[in-house]
């Protein structure tokens, strides 16, 4: 193609001087007589909320005369034909085409568009609508009589992702009216930093919590530490400002707050560790990084013959060090409250009664233990009961991560006995702040992967991704991990971040979710040999699944091979007969759905 500028002259100097309205039709008729209207992808494709194309249309270049424009008008027509959306128009005036040199005697106007990716807008109608208009102020506007079909209904890769649920129970309760022992709160600074944060990922609250709970204290542990990067580790001081403003902090609110605990007969021992590796290969062991990665790290780690600048510089050079900066450096600033307590012992009365009474506030909350509180949830079979006992025990005692994890797996298992999905979904979200609760009070990957889970499940898609990111930052043993970053592969594909999505597969391993999906993005980017590989993969490991051989089928028919295609499909109806209404509805086929060799795969 070469851009429209000398040929602007001679069709103008060609024209007669005076336009009469009665050339419209004619103009009209020349630009509609061979011309075409093409959208890509085809069908259309979302991503994530927007189902973005690209409308290419090509007329005959006779048309052009001096003084009117060929428009070709574009709209978005869906809900039973009820409602339409206007996109725009391609217009055919001077700066908006251009001649193409593969098509002799053709115009061509390319021009991109977007709109929303809702359920309502699926099926529906992409139509384009001829026009001639005279360019001038009240012109004259002539339309073609029919509308041309460019695409039909939208394509969702979100619709088509395989995530597996992990199945999340509620932790073991047990009726132990004993409340000694320790509690361990982390707390993590920003970079170069010592004061300590408000927001997400500390435990103030907590801390605060426990203090002014009033429990005997014997002794409080206080240690910090830093990340080895260059900002973090060349401050000499850093970690022992840490662990000085930990103590300050504590002591304060023991001053303040604490009516039973006096400071000076508390035990406190602190510990600053300064460039120090343990720590940092201990994240590196637990982490997602390949046995041969950490196999590197540990190396060059344990190198005795160099310094620590060396060390750390030598990490810089990584090809994986991106990851070693994403989510193992930021735990490394870290602070640690550990609290030893004492509290006195109550002996077990009629706990299922009082934990009623409680709950319906007859008797005071102290008439059991937290731990007696929460076990009582487990004498009931009824989720209602089970989740109101966890309120209480949530709301009377806010450090019990406990608690507030149960409420969660209790409000889980509500929502998967919804029948509407707006409750279904309103439970979900409870459920994951619930889990979200319980995380920063217990911040471990396995927590944090819940509040994500039920986030996911919730369609809180952004909440979903941070919850993700906290739980592979927090490291944990490898099968954890894995699981983590296939989810998140998954939501990656929803949110219509395929390139994230390949990313984190590459951490997750080799799983049947893991194939189908990399499989789907392959497709979406038409690299059918690759996107066939995945499908065998997942095949291979569960080979009654109908999933694999479905995809097959798809790309089949993206390779117009007909007689595959059908083959295939009948394969995975065999395997599973919700295939057939599935393909029916899949635009992948609406070119195959009316032929003999779709309807005889159906069967």
């Amino acid at each position: 193609m070469r851009y429209f500028l000398r040929p602007v002259a001679q069709w103008l100097l060609a024209a007669p001087l005076l336009f009469s309205a009665c050339a419209l039709p004619r103009v009209l008729k020349q630009a509609e007589t061979g011309r075409t209207v093409v959208a890509r992808p085809a069908p259309l494709l979302a991503s994530g909320e927007a189902v973005p194309f690209e409308v290419t249309a090509r007329v005959p270049a006779n048309h052009l005369h001096k003084g009117v424009a060929y428009e070709v008008l574009l709209r978005y027509r869906y809900e039973h034909g009820l409602r339409e959306d206007t996109l725009g128009r391609l217009a055919f005036t001077v700066g908006n085409f251009v001649y193409d040199d593969e098509h002799k005697g053709q115009l061509v106007a390319t021009q991109k568009f977007s709109i929303p990716n809702t359920p309502g807008r699926n099926p529906g109608e992409l139509l384009a609508h001829g026009q001639v208009r005279e360019l001038k102020k009240h012109g004259k506007v002539l339309r073609a009589n029919d509308d041309l079909l460019v695409a039909r209904g939208i394509a969702d890769p979100a619709r088509l992702v395989t995530r597996e649920d992990t199945v999340l129970t509620l932790l073991p309760e047990r009726g132990n009216n004993t409340m000694s022992g320790t509690r361990v709160l982390p707390f993590y600074f920003d970079e170069d930093k010592w004061f300590i944060r408000g927001y997400l990922g500390t435990n103030v609250q907590a801390l605060e919590d426990l203090i002014d709970a009033n429990q005997r204290t014997k002794q409080v542990l206080i240690i910090a530490g830093h990340s080895p990067d260059s900002t973090d580790a060349h401050n000499r001081a850093l970690a022992s400002k840490r662990v000085r403003m930990l103590l300050y902090y504590y002591k304060q609110r023991v001053k303040t707050f604490s009516y039973l605990n006096k400071n000076e007969n508390i035990r406190f021992d602190t510990l600053a560790y300064v460039r120090k590796w343990d720590t940092f290969l201990s994240k590196v062991t637990s982490s997602a990084l390949k046995p041969e990665q950490m196999d590197s790290v540990v190396s060059i780690i344990n190198d005795t013959r160099g310094t620590f600048e060396q060390k750390e510089k030598a990490l810089h050079k990584l090809s994986y060090f991106d990851y070693i900066e994403e989510y193992i450096y930021p735990v490394l600033r870290f602070g640690t409250v550990a609290v030893t307590y004492t509290a006195p012992k109550r002996y077990d009365s009629e706990v299922y009664l009082l934990s009623k009474k409680i709950v319906e506030k007859q008797v005071e909350a102290e008439a059991l233990t937290p731990e007696e509180l929460r076990y009582s949830a487990t004498l009931t079979p009824l989720l209602a009961e089970k989740q109101r006992i966890y309120e209480v025990a949530a709301a009377n005692n806010p450090n019990s991560w406990e608690a507030f994890h149960n409420l969660g797996v209790v409000l889980l298992q509500r929502g998967e006995k919804e029948p509407t999905p707006k409750t279904q979904k309103a439970y979900y979200h409870r459920a994951a702040v619930n889990f979200t609760l319980a995380a920063h009070r217990n911040p471990t990957a396995e927590f944090f992967y819940h509040a994500a889970t039920a986030y996911h499940r919730a369609g809180d898609r952004l909440e979903a991704l941070q919850n993700y990111d906290y739980a592979i930052k927090l490291g944990g043993p490898r099968p954890l991990l894995r699981k983590i970053f296939s989810d998140r592969a998954a939501l990656e594909i929803e949110v219509g971040q395929p390139d994230e999505a390949l990313r984190s597969l590459q951490y997750a391993g080799p799983s049947y979710q893991n194939a189908l999906n990399k499989g789907l993005i392959l497709v979406g980017r038409e690299g059918y040999d690759l996107a066939l590989e995945q499908y065998r993969l997942a095949q291979t490991l569960r080979p009654t699944a109908a999933a694999p051989v479905y995809g097959m089928a798809v790309v089949a028919a993206r390779q117009k091979n007909e007689a595959e295609m059908g083959q295939l499909l009948k394969q995975a109806v065999a395997l599973d007969r919700s295939y057939a209404q599935r393909a029916v509805e899949d635009l992948e086929f609406q070119d195959y759905a009316q032929g003999k060799v779709f309807r005889e795969a159906l069967r």
